[in-house]
């Protein structure tokens, strides 16, 4: 049996060219790489300049207080594919002492400066131009700049979001209410805004990288600006108690010291083969292996059982997703994860033999020998974050409340990147003003339990869910592709990468192909709930499918057409050099370019 056939057009075309392509979840990010492309800027400093203009332009859903995750290649070392870390970690006052005797929380909230790791974004995006870039600090922030001092049309989407929690920023979070509502109002679709404070800060970045002597020497007076004008500032702000997401307030517990004293920096990354290629993650401090773990499970079924189009495909595709989740909130952790167990063929035999044709209502992590399992997480089934708290996940039903961005940029020489970057969301705490962002929220996605792998403790990473791909063929990278969507990241990267893969669709075809997830986890987000059994599928997978599902039990949620996952990628043909890029529809924000 083939795969269900592709639609005879795609909503957009699949780019090819030969000089440089990027694709990300907002046109003014995609733009601004290109433009670096095109001014002999590499892949690198396109990446960096777009990724300063998402922090501007989609501030709902990123934010130089959040964090970053990235993969890349570089065109003298292709066969040796690197993590660029930028997740901050725990404040050194980030204690479950603290939180659950002082503060009275059994969980990390959604919102407010609790729930901030030391920022990171910054500091990694600098590294990476410091070491593999070619442009100065000043040159790659001009058009972040330009678009924070001037102003840029805000998407109907901040609007939105803004006026969501305008209750919250007027009541609570004055300093958010005057950056997003001076005139006492959400800014409506289409106006100006400008962030003069960000665009300040960093101007001074820029003075101090002209200053040094070299280029490398410029990007580390930059870094070193940035931890002595941010530091002190959070430091002093988060000093005063706010509202959280649990609805009291609280005082932040993060110091100029705990900025001073991260790093971003580089790790291997964890691999597994999948038809011939190599996928490409992080390790398990993000949840990466979800996606590796679910592929070597796969890897072992027939074709048929890999399309998502038909019943039997969409259901083992859950199935397997229940399966490979489990690990991850059972295992994962910025600890000894036990990964060589977890990704070996015999370990995915054994979990291949659940895979039943009923959909499973458990959570069911798998054993290690010589390990004593870690205990399940608190299974909550109801709970859904209040109205206004600012949690910034995607809903039940498949709507995106606020979320995560996505670029992938290739160049003429191969150099190749894919990142997600992320927190920092305008409504996760409020606005620093001397700053002109907010803190994120990413410690909500550990436990307040010291037997967890993923525990809240000082200086330890939370397992995050930021999940950039990169695939290899012949030890050559030829695919950079990612999404936005916490818990669905690795979720809507699954039947993309098997419709291309194993499908022979193009990366198009297979971003526009509906999809599908599986809630039947717990949430990394406050409040932590999950649903038995539960799947969220568009309603373009077709009423045959959707009704097979629910005779096999899964619990539906039927969401829009096009509803889920915000996927872009670019291309490399390892032997012709020719290049390529897409980018999602969904939401008419995403998009691809290059020549």
């Amino acid at each position: 049996m083939t795969f269900t056939p592709p639609p005879a057009s795609t909503t957009r075309p699949d780019l090819q060219g030969t000089f440089g392509m990027a694709a990300s979840t907002h046109w003014l990010a995609t733009a601004s790489a290109q433009s670096v492309l095109e001014r002999d800027g590499n892949a690198f400093d396109a990446a960096c300049a777009a990724a300063f203009v998402l922090h501007v332009v989609e501030p709902h859903l990123n934010g130089p207080g959040g964090d970053l995750v990235g993969l890349f290649s570089t065109a003298d070392e292709p066969d040796d594919p690197r993590v660029l870390m930028g997740q901050g970690p725990a404040p050194a006052g980030a204690t479950i002492d603290h939180y659950r005797d002082t503060e009275g929380l059994d969980l990390v909230p959604g919102s407010g400066a609790l729930a901030a790791a030391v920022p990171a974004a910054v500091d990694a995006w600098l590294v990476l131009l410091r070491d593999h870039g070619t442009w100065t600090v000043r040159d790659v922030l001009a058009y972040a700049v330009g678009y924070a001092r001037d102003g840029h049309p805000v998407l109907p989407a901040v609007a939105a979001t803004v006026e969501r929690v305008s209750g919250l920023f007027a009541e609570h979070w004055p300093t958010s209410a005057a950056r997003w509502m001076p005139d006492s109002r959400p800014p409506r679709a289409g106006e100006t805004v400008t962030n003069p404070a960000y665009a300040a800060l960093l101007e001074q970045l820029g003075d101090a990288a002209d200053g040094a002597p070299s280029r490398g020497a410029g990007v580390e007076a930059a870094r070193t600006a940035w931890r002595e004008l941010v530091g002190p500032a959070v430091e002093e702000f988060v000093a005063t108690p706010h509202r959280h997401a649990d609805g009291r307030d609280h005082a932040g517990v993060m110091t100029a010291a705990d900025v001073a004293g991260s790093w971003a920096g580089y790790e291997q990354p964890t691999t597994t083969e999948f038809r011939g290629r190599t996928i490409v993650k992080t390790g398990a401090w993000g949840q990466g292996p979800v996606l590796l773990q679910a592929l070597r499970l796969l890897d072992g079924f027939e074709d048929d059982r890999l399309d998502v189009a038909t019943e039997l495909g969409a259901h083992t595709v859950l199935e397997t997703l229940k399966l490979a989740l489990a690990d991850r909130d059972a295992w994962y952790g910025d600890t000894d994860v036990p990964l060589d167990h977890l990704l070996s063929a015999a370990y995915a035999a054994d979990r291949r033999a659940l895979v039943g044709d009923r959909a499973s209502h458990e959570l069911r992590p798998g054993s290690v020998p010589g390990r004593t399992a870690p205990p399940l997480p608190p299974l909550r089934t109801a709970g859904a974050a209040a109205s206004g708290t600012g949690e910034p996940t995607v809903q039940v039903n498949g709507t995106t409340r606020g979320d995560t961005c996505h670029l992938d940029v290739v160049d003429r020489w191969g150099n190749m990147i894919s990142a997600t970057p992320s927190g920092g969301w305008l409504q996760s705490s409020p606005t620093i003003p001397a700053l002109g962002f907010c803190l994120g929220t990413r410690l909500q996605m550990t436990w307040l339990d010291e037997s967890s792998p993923s525990r809240l403790a000082p200086g330890v990473r939370p397992r995050t869910t930021l999940s950039p791909t990169l695939v290899l063929d012949g030890g050559l990278p030829v695919m950079a592709c990612g999404t936005p969507g916490g818990d669905q990241q690795d979720q809507w990267q699954l039947p993309f990468l098997l419709r291309v893969l194993v499908g022979g669709y193009t990366p198009q075809e297979a971003i526009d192909a509906p999809t599908l997830h599986t809630t039947s986890m717990a949430d990394s987000f406050w409040p932590r709930a999950w649903t038995p059994g539960g799947a969220v599928v568009e309603s373009r997978l077709g009423a045959d499918v959707i009704d097979g599902l629910a005779r096999r039990g899964h619990v539906l949620t039927e969401a829009g057409p096009w509803s889920l996952g915000r996927l872009s990628a670019v291309t490399r043909d390892a032997a012709g050099g020719l290049l390529g890029a897409a980018a999602n529809p969904r939401g008419a924000q995403g998009y691809a370019a290059g020549r």
